[in-house]
C-alpha cells in the first residue's frame, strides 16, 4: 500500500486552526454565559447554577477513553469538522427553543451534556493534530498561543453576552454561538491534517530476527510503562483538586466584604493575567526544562493562595488571582509541550483522554467538598470566639468570609507539600531527559476508518 506523504510542519496550518478556534472560544464563553444567566434569572436558585456545572463534567469523566481511541483510529480532521457542526446544530436547536419559550430548565442539563460531549471527542483529537502539524521546536509557542485564546475566550465572551442580552435577547446571542461554531469548522475544513497508522505489531524485517515489541496499545497502559508521565499526571490531578476548590470559593470570598461589582473587576483581571501569560508563553515559547519549570509554577500558585486569603482586600485578592492566573498557561504549555513530544503520535489520542480524564476526577470531589468545608469547618474557626479567633484570627482577621481566606492558604499549603513530594520523584525529574522524543510514522493512503476499539478506563 502506498503511503501518503505527511505535509511539511509549519505554523502555516496551525495558525489557521488556531484562528478559527480562537473565534469560537469566544462564542462558547459567549453562549455558555448567556444560558448560565438564564438559568440563574429563570429559577433563582444557586443549587440549579451548580447543577449545571456538575452535569457539564460527567462526559468528560466517563466518555475520555473512547474518545481517545476515536482520536487515534478515526480520521480526526473529520472528528474537528464533525464535532463543530454537531454543536452549531445544538446551539440552533437552543436558540429556537428560547425563541418560542420552549425551553425548561430541567432541558439545560441534557443540553450542557451532549454539547460537553462534543467537546470531549474534539480535545484529544485537536491536540494530537497540533502535535503532527507544528514543528517540535515550535509546541511552547503553539501551546501558547492556545491558551492565550482561551484567556481571550473567557475575557470577550462574558463582557459581550451582558452587553448583548439586553440588546438582542437570549436566542440572539446564542445564535452568534452557532456561527462560531460554523466558522470554526470551515477553518478546519482548510486545513489538511494526514491520518496515522494504528499502532500494531511491525513486521519482522528480513536478516534483522524478531522485532521489538510494540508499545502499549492503550493510553493507561503507555502510562504504566512510563513512570515519569504517570507521575506528572497524578501530580496535577492533586493540585488540581486544590484548584478546584479556589475556583468555587473565590466568590464567596470576595462577596463576604466587597460587592458585585468588584467582584466583577477581581474576574476581569484574573482573566487578564491569563491571557499575559499565553501572550509571553507565545512570544518566549517556553523554558528548555520544562518540568522544572512546572514544579516553580506551582510553588508561586501556592504563595499566592497565601496572599489571596491573608487579607479581606480587593485590591490584594486581585493581584493574587492576577498572578496565579498568570502562571496558568505556562503550567500548562510546558506539561503539553511534555505530552506532545514524548507520546507516539499514533497513540496521543487514547493517552491525550486517559490524562484528561484522571486530572479532571478530582473537580467532582472538589466541587462538594467546597462548600461543606467552608461553612462547617474553616469558617467556624475565625467567627468571633471561635478556636483560632485569638491565634490565627490575630493575623488574617475575624468574621465572615475570613474562613474561607483560612482554606485557602491551608490549600496553598496543601499545593506546597504535594509540589515537595513529587520534586523528590527521580522519574518525574528525569522525564524529558529518560523519555525519548516520538516520531511520527508514515501517514497511509485515506481510506475506511478502521474499527473503534473500546479501551478501559
Amino acid at each position: 500500500m502506498t503511503s501518503e506523504t505527511p505535509p511539511p510542519k509549519t505554523m502555516r496550518s496551525f495558525l489557521l486552526i488556531w484562528f478559527g478556534q480562537l473565534v469560537s472560544s469566544i462564542g462558547t464563553h459567549l453562549g455558555s454565559f448567556t444560558l448560565g444567566v438564564w438559568v440563574f434569572q429563570t429559577t433563582d436558585s444557586a443549587t440549579q447554577f451548580g447543577l449545571v456545572a456538575f452535569f457539564a463534567i460527567l462526559p468528560a469523566l466517563f466518555l475520555a477513553p473512547l474518545a481517545g481511541a476515536a482520536a487515534d483510529r478515526l480520521d480526526r480532521r473529520k472528528i474537528l469538522i464533525s464535532t463543530d457542526i454537531g454543536a452549531a446544530a445544538m446551539t440552533a436547536l437552543l436558540a429556537t427553543a428560547l425563541y418560542n419559550g420552549w425551553l425548561q430548565t430541567w432541558q439545560v442539563y441534557p443540553f450542557v451534556m451532549v454539547m460537553v460531549t462534543l467537546a470531549v471527542f474534539q480535545g484529544p483529537a485537536l491536540m494530537a493534530s497540533i502535535s503532527q502539524l507544528v514543528p517540535r521546536e515550535q509546541l511552547g509557542r503553539a501551546n501558547g498561543m492556545t491558551q492565550a485564546s482561551l484567556a481571550v475566550g473567557q475575557i470577550l465572551g462574558p463582557l459581550l453576552a451582558g452587553a448583548l442580552i439586553p440588546l438582542i435577547g437570549f436566542h440572539k446571542v446564542i445564535l452568534i454561538d452557532c456561527s462560531t461554531f460554523l466558522f470554526g469548522a470551515a477553518t478546519l475544513a482548510l486545513v489538511r491534517i494526514p491520518r496515522l497508522e494504528a499502532p500494531g505489531v511491525p513486521a519482522e524485517q528480513p536478516g534483522t530476527g524478531p522485532a521489538a515489541a510494540p508499545p502499549p496499545a492503550t493510553g493507561w497502559g503507555y502510562l504504566r510503562a512510563n513512570p515519569g508521565l504517570l507521575n506528572l499526571m497524578i501530580l496535577f490531578a492533586l493540585t488540581n483538586f486544590a484548584v478546584g476548590i479556589v475556583q468555587v470559593m473565590l466568590t464567596p470570598l470576595v462577596l463576604s466584604f466587597a460587592s458585585t461589582v468588584e467582584l466583577g473587576r477581581v474576574s476581569s483581571a484574573s482573566a487578564f493575567g491569563g491571557l499575559l501569560g499565553g501572550v509571553l508563553l507565545s512570544l518566549w515559547g517556553g523554558p528548555k526544562l520544562r518540568i522544572r519549570a512546572i514544579l516553580l509554577c506551582l510553588t508561586a500558585q501556592a504563595l499566592f493562595l497565601f496572599a489571596g486569603g491573608a487579607r479581606p482586600s480587593v485590591l490584594l485578592i486581585a493581584v493574587a488571582a492576577t498572578l496565579f492566573m498568570f502562571t496558568v498557561p505556562i503550567l500548562n504549555g510546558c506539561s503539553q509541550a511534555i505530552w506532545q513530544s514524548k507520546v507516539p503520535f499514533n497513540l496521543q489520542g487514547r493517552v491525550f483522554a486517559v490524562r484528561q480524564m484522571i486530572m479532571l476526577s478530582a473537580l467532582p470531589l472538589s466541587y462538594l467538598l467546597s462548600g461543606w468545608l467552608a461553612d462547617r469547618v474553616f469558617n467556624p474557626l475565625l467567627v468571633p470566639g471561635g478556636a483560632l479567633a485569638d491565634s490565627v484570627g490575630r493575623f488574617i482577621g475575624v468574621g465572615q468570609g475570613r474562613g474561607v481566606g483560612l482554606l485557602l492558604m491551608a490549600l496553598g499549603a496543601l499545593i506546597v507539600l504535594v509540589t515537595g513530594l513529587f520534586s523528590l520523584n527521580l522519574r518525574l525529574r528525569r522525564v524529558e531527559l529518560e523519555i525519548p522524543d516520538a516520531d511520527a510514522p508514515a501517514a497511509p493512503e485515506p481510506g475506511p476508518a478502521a474499527a473503534l476499539e473500546t479501551q478501559p478506563a
